[in-house]
Formats: structure tokens, C-alpha cells, sequence
């Protein structure tokens, strides 16, 4: 028997890196060394005190059974506190903070709250494939918003036709940016909230890298800007500030209406995160952020390794301000999938090609600063030995 997809399943684009893990794959076979700077999962552990606080958690018995499934009021008090004290934000931990299984869960889950088919999702390209995908599965239609190097990687929100703000029901935006590793200012959010208002759209911000930032620049939380609550919801997560992609926590915050629909959505598909993994999460917002600064400086030590490898390469790129991504230029004449296919093949190490997040980003390729400074340096080192 044939077993026929959904059309939603044939909707989905191609997934454009099965090619490199292909290549991977046989590279790795002739016993060459892989160094991976494609992936953005920290290699650093999480600090000692939240895995702590998670041991005791897990011997808690009443901690086995079903947890709630807007999250713990302890955890979303330790959200509203965290936003008071890094943003300045109010938020009522009962109406405005709903937990998720990682930010990601809440960002594909949240069109359906909000979008019937047909409707217009405005996504930036290139851009974290989850907020497309989102879109297709509650049978939206994707407007991609070009993030383009001429405006700061920012949306023209001029650009977008008349008749895609009228039929919009969503925004999706990104800042700190992954890939791009831009990052907004609050003028520019103040003219999404005006945006936002006069078209009557949610605006989505996925905030998930604002701790990772450099030389003391922090960036903003769209939900500073005055009128943002009124028009939008902020997903963040605990992942990159803590070292915690594995124990997939998070939680969306901001308009109350919005947070409502969302959890609606949730309580009708998952059952809640375990609730001594929300402990450690408490523990992780409550305590001592030192080792979150602690994180910056090295990722800014590996960002500023990266900068010296680009600029003696002459490759043309951004600095970065926040994240732990570089953006860079791929040599002249060559494609996205080229040259990271040559860099791999020839050097054993894989980059993600830019046009992985988009038709806008072919051009591009980007560095993840998830190894330590050795590899790293051995990384550029192989790559700069390469003749273009």
C-alpha cells in the first residue's frame, strides 16, 4: 500500500542541507577530522547550579505527575522578574507568560492560534525556517521580507505591497538575528508597533539571543517600546543565555489576548513542560547572572577570533553585536552551496550556506562560534590555506 502525504508535508521546502550532511558523511569517512561550525548549539555546560537545583527537583515526588499546563506560577513569576529587571517590562505572570517546550514549540504552534488559510504571515528572509513552516502548516500564505545588507539586515516595511498589510494577520521578526546576527534599535521597533497598529496584525519577536551581545551593547526587548504589548508577544528561551538547548524550556510573553490563544493551542496538544526542569529554569533566572557574562566574554573572545580570519581573508562581513553567528560574504563567483560545499570537502570543516534561510541569502555564508577558541582557530586556519 502507498501511503500518501499530507499536502501540507509537500508544501514544506527542500531541505537544503541533506546535501552537506551527505558530503559530511563521506568526508568524515576518509577519517578526516570534522570540525563543525554549523550548528548552533552552545558546547559549553550548563552551570553547575542549575543542574543542582534540577537533581533535587527530579527527587521531588510531586514533581512525577502532569504538570500545569501554562507553567508553573513560580515560573512565570521568575519570567515577569527576569523582564522587570533586565528590560524594565511589567508583566502579570497570570495573563501575560505562558511556558513552552522551547521557544521553537511556541513559534510553529503560534499560527495556529491566529492565522486561517489564506491568510498573510509576513516572515524575514533569510530567516529561522520554523516561522515559514509555522505558517504552511495553519495553511497561511509566507510574504517574505528581505533582510538586506544595505538596510542593517532590517525589514523595508515600505516594501511590503498594500494588499500583503491588509491580509496579514502575523509579523515574524528576530533580534538579536539568526543568521544575520543583526540587531534593531528601539526606533525601529517603535515603527513596527505604528505598523502593527494601523494594518492590525500580531507582531511575533523571537528574542531568544538578546543576552548573547558584546562590548556592553545590550539589546532591546521589543516589549520596551511604548504601545508594543498592545500589538505583540515575545518568545524567548533559556537555551542560549544558559547553556540549556537540551532541556527545552522557554515561554512567549506580552499581549494578554494573544497569550491566551496561544496557551488554548497548547493545552489541546502537549501536557506541559516537566515541572523540575521549570525549577531548574527558576533557578537559572532567580540567581546570580554571572555566568552569563561570563558566556559573553567568550563568545566575543571566538567573535573577535572570527573577525580576524574574515578580514585577512578579505571577505566582506558585519561585526556582530549580539549572537553567536558571523554573517559573511562568500568569495567573489562563487555560490552559497559552492563554497561551503569546498570548505567542507577540501578542509573538513562544515559552515551552513546562507541560502539555507532563504532565496536572500544566497550569497552568504555563516559561522557558528559554538567551539572552543583551539578548534576554532584550527578551523580558519585550514580554510585560509584554501585558494580562491
Amino acid at each position: 500500500m502507498k501511503i500518501e502525504q499530507a499536502h501540507r508535508l509537500k508544501a514544506l521546502p527542500p531541505y537544503l542541507f541533506a546535501e552537506i550532511d551527505r558530503m559530511k558523511a563521506e568526508v568524515a569517512a576518509r577519517g578526516v577530522d570534522i570540525i563543525s561550525l554549523g550548528v548552533g548549539d552552545p558546547d559549553l555546560p550548563t552551570p553547575g547550579h542549575i543542574i543542582e537545583r534540577m537533581k533535587r527537583a527530579v527527587e521531588n515526588p510531586r514533581h512525577h505527575q502532569y504538570p500545569s499546563y501554562e507553567g508553573m506560577p513560580a515560573f512565570r513569576e521568575a519570567v515577569s522578574s527576569w523582564y522587570r529587571q533586565r528590560f524594565g517590562v511589567i508583566l502579570d505572570p497570570a495573563r501575560e507568560v505562558v511556558s513552552l517546550i522551547g521557544s521553537k514549540e511556541g513559534i510553529a504552534h503560534t499560527p495556529l492560534a491566529f492565522v486561517n488559510p489564506g491568510d498573510v504571515v509576513l516572515c524575514p528572509d533569510p530567516g529561522y525556517p520554523v516561522y515559514s513552516i509555522g505558517t504552511i502548516f495553519a495553511g497561511g500564505e509566507v510574504h517574505l521580507m528581505p533582510l538586506l545588507e544595505e538596510n542593517g539586515f532590517l525589514p523595508d516595511l515600505d516594501a511590503i505591497p498594500e494588499e500583503m498589510r491588509k491580509r496579514a494577520r502575523l509579523m515574524f521578526l528576530n533580534y538579536p538575528n539568526n543568521p544575520t546576527s543583526a540587531t534593531a534599535t528601539k526606533e525601529f521597533f517603535e515603527q513596527v508597533v505604528q505598523f502593527a497598529k494601523r494594518y492590525n496584525f500580531l507582531v511575533c519577536h523571537d528574542a531568544a539571543y538578546t543576552e548573547v551581545y558584546f562590548d556592553d551593547k545590550a539589546p532591546p526587548s521589543f516589549l520596551e517600546v511604548p504601545g508594543a504589548s498592545d500589538v505583540g508577544v515575545e518568545f524567548h528561551s533559556l537555551s542560549k543565555t544558559y547553556n540549556m538547548t537540551g532541556w527545552r524550556i522557554g515561554w512567549v510573553c506580552g499581549h494578554a489576548d494573544a497569550i491566551s490563544a496561544i496557551g488554548r493551542i497548547k493545552t489541546n496538544i502537549d501536557s506541559g513542560i516537566f515541572q523540575a526542569v521549570q525549577e531548574a529554569a527558576i533557578e537559572a533566572l532567580t540567581s546570580d547572572q554571572e555566568p552569563v557574562a561570563e558566556l559573553r566574554r567568550i563568545y566575543q573572545g571566538r567573535r573577535d577570533l572570527a573577525r580576524e580570519f574574515l578580514t585577512k581573508m578579505k571577505l566582506r562581513f558585519t561585526p556582530p553585536e549580539a549572537s553567536f553567528y558571523v554573517w559573511a560574504r562568500t568569495p567573489s563567483g562563487l555560490s552559497s552551496a559552492q563554497f561551503v560545499g569546498r570548505v567542507l570537502t577540501e578542509t573538513g570543516v562544515v559552515l551552513t550556506p546562507g541560502n539555507g534561510f532563504g532565496k536572500y541569502g544566497e550569497g552568504y555564508f555563516r559561522i557558528s562560534l559554538t567551539v572552543n577558541e583551539e578548534r576554532l582557530s584550527e578551523a580558519f586556519s585550514r580554510i585560509e590555506k584554501l585558494k580562491w
